[in-house]
């Protein structure tokens, strides 16, 4: 497992001190670390990932709700989808060296896991899953505003980026904009779609995911940062 001055490390990046260590522990064990060294499957992230996922949506949906009193409900739907999407969750996963510390079998090593999105965002969803058995709501709810819910403008570029990609190329180009598969892998019931976006046959931007509209937002996404 994770020697203690690592996990000392990690919970400095965050900002949160866990009383439970062991559940800091679980949130950072991704199945193939698992699978791999004959662990029980309830050892991996994946019952926390699945708390932290409904945790961070009630706390979102509250957070939207008192923030934008005049907004209405499709647009709130649209603004926290922006928010708890994979690309989001990846973005923030990165700003804190997350993949630094995932517990990762040598196989989703090998394969780039360390740096997948969709790897991130699934262990971001167990964290905060873990924070909440750790701490309570209070504590996730304070975790997730100081951290996720930073910035909230900047992230409703993620509702839509390949129409706000194909607006700014337009302006200054009349060529098409490409989005290609490179790579699938994984089994079918959990691929990875790895996808680059082109202009004029030039790679502009990246992105994965577990759907090729995933994918392609987040490769928007990435092109509309290196544009701007």
């Amino acid at each position: 497992m994770i020697v203690e001055c690592k996990l000392e490390q990690f919970q400095t990046n965050i900002g949160y001190q866990f009383e439970n260590i062991k559940l800091l522990e679980q949130a950072l064990v991704h199945s193939s670390y698992a699978n791999e060294n004959k662990m029980a499957k309830e050892e991996n992230n994946e019952r926390l990932e699945f708390l932290g996922d409904a945790v961070l949506e009630i706390v979102t949906s509250y957070y939207l709700f008192i923030k934008y009193p005049d907004m209405l409900e499709g647009e709130l739907t649209k603004l926290r989808a922006s928010i708890v999407c994979e690309p989001t969750l990846a973005k923030f996963s990165k700003e804190i060296h997350l993949g630094d510390f995932i517990m990762l079998g040598k196989g989703e090593e090998n394969s780039g896991g360390r740096n997948r999105s969709s790897v991130l965002s699934d262990t971001i969803e167990a964290l905060i899953g873990a924070i909440y058995l750790d701490g309570g709501l209070e504590a996730t709810t304070e975790f997730v505003y100081n951290t996720l819910l930073k910035d909230v403008e900047k992230k409703k570029l993620f509702v839509d980026s390949k129409t706000h990609l194909q607006e700014l190329i337009q302006k200054v180009s009349e060529k098409p904009l490409e989005y290609v598969v490179v790579t699938e892998s994984g089994p079918d019931h959990n691929k990875i779609f790895e996808v680059e976006v082109r202009h004029k046959n030039r790679v502009i931007g990246e992105g994965s995911g577990r759907s090729k509209k995933a994918a392609e937002q987040e490769a928007a996404s990435d092109a509309i940062k290196k544009l701007t």
